[in-house]
């Protein structure tokens, strides 16, 4: 090997490691972080009141960090859809709340502008949970409505939870304008299966009935 090869090698090499070391973060330098991914859930709620039409009622959400979308139909009303976007945020470890700000439109049979929630409280076995809006209706003020729909829950085994849920809406008519009931969740890996029991001492009970799967 004569003097010229061996130093178009040796100037290879230099050249190379520096490229190599170009491409590699600073010492000490925390690497760049990997965009969060999407996270999905799509959910059904049977309703079944006894002195009004029964109807399906299905919610789809798409998250990614922060971001949070999600799309409802027969939510405010019957033959009434809504599309949002919200900003997740989180707090706690033992005590942990997730939270979830957004805004959203309202079409069909019912049409408005609404600002909403969602909320997560959680400690042990023990969750709190909690959604609602306030519908500003654009054709009539008189019909401005706050839904919200709440339940307490306890885990006593992982795939098991029983507990306590209120709601309130203007989907379907019934004489209470907070209904109250209990409910019991069963949930194996990302499906989950929820039977809730509304109104019972009060009036004939509304049975509600969901299934959802996240991916």
């Amino acid at each position: 090997m004569n003097a010229r090869v061996g130093l178009a090698l040796a100037a290879l090499f230099v050249l190379g490691a520096g490229a190599a070391a170009a491409q590699q973060p600073a010492a000490g330098a925390p690497a760049a972080e990997e965009p969060a991914a999407w996270e999905f859930n799509a959910s059904v709620y049977g309703y079944f009141p006894p002195d009004d039409h029964h109807y399906a009622q299905p919610t789809v959400t798409a998250d990614r960090g922060a971001l949070h979308l999600e799309a409802r139909y027969n939510y405010e009303g019957l033959k009434t859809g809504s599309a949002w976007v919200g900003w997740n945020f989180g707090t706690g470890e033992t005590l942990r709340l997730d939270a979830t700000l957004m805004v959203g439109g309202v079409v069909g049979d019912t049409r408005g502008v609404a600002p909403g929630y969602e909320l997560t409280l959680s400690y042990g076995r023990f969750e709190l949970y909690s959604e609602g809006e306030y519908v500003f209706d654009t054709d009539d003020s008189n019909n401005n409505f706050f839904y919200n729909w709440a339940q307490l829950g306890y885990s006593p085994l992982e795939w098991l939870s029983v507990g306590l849920a209120s709601q309130r809406t203007r989907a379907y008519q019934t004489s209470l304008d907070v209904q109250r009931g209990f409910f019991v969740g069963f949930k194996y890996k990302s499906l989950s299966l929820n039977v809730f029991v509304f109104n019972p001492g009060w009036e004939t009970p509304t049975v509600v009935g969901s299934l959802a799967v996240s991916f």
